[in-house]
């Protein structure tokens, strides 16, 4: 059941704090509901779930106008600039802003509803070329750019590691992105891990994991 699922990750996120010596309260849990019907969404509500993550604006939309603001929304997916319109209507924070065309757009539509949209900057620590994501060395010279737009606040780091059966083997991708970080602003958030991931994640500094097969399944 979706409760137990859930009770299981957050214990093991606790257990994850306990071994690097973190508060608990500092590591949020991004349900991530991508391919989630609206009833199983509901399960996870009930289940003590707070925020939803998905990878596709339309199908936020969809989920949206049943769920309401009954969760915090979270964009963890690739943002293409055509729906940024749509993306700061209903998005608490977007993961994935990897490039200054795609954060101007954001500022400019955020700013024709008068709001100002949190955003994660996307960086590719593995080095994937399937994955999206500037590159570690760019990084600080978008989040310099990005940071002067007015309808945008830069809330902190995403990366997304290789895919691996042994989870210790993207440990390095994480304590990249969490250094890169402690570089620029050590109270930024961190967005790294996800369900087969997320304990090394979270011991190398995460405040956001991705978790989705691990509830749903």
């Amino acid at each position: 059941m979706i409760v137990d699922n859930v009770q299981a990750i957050t214990q093991r996120i606790s257990k994850a704090c306990d071994k690097c010596g973190r508060r608990r309260c500092d590591v949020s849990l991004v349900c991530v509901t991508k391919e989630a019907a609206v009833a199983r969404m509901e399960e996870a509500l009930e289940a003590g779930v707070t925020i939803f993550g998905e990878n596709r604006v339309q199908d936020a939309l969809a989920k949206h106008k049943v769920i309401s603001d009954r969760a915090s929304w979270h964009l963890i997916g690739h943002l293409q600039t055509n729906k940024a319109k749509d993306a700061v209507r209903i998005f608490d924070l977007i993961h994935s802003v990897d490039s200054l065309r795609l954060a101007q757009e954001i500022d400019k539509q955020a700013g024709k509803i008068g709001k100002v949209q949190d955003i994660l900057i996307q960086v590719n620590t593995s080095g994937e070329a399937s994955k999206f994501g500037i590159g570690p060395e760019e990084a600080a010279g978008l989040i310099r750019d990005a940071g002067l737009l007015k309808n945008i606040s830069i809330k902190g780091l995403m990366t997304i590691a290789p895919e691996v059966e042994d989870p210790e083997t993207v440990r390095p991708y994480f304590t990249a992105l969490r250094e890169l970080r402690d570089f620029i602003d050590r109270s930024w958030q961190l967005s790294m891990g996800m369900s087969n991931d997320f304990e090394v994640a979270v011991e190398e500094g995460a405040t956001l994991v991705r978790v989705g097969r691990a509830v749903f399944t």
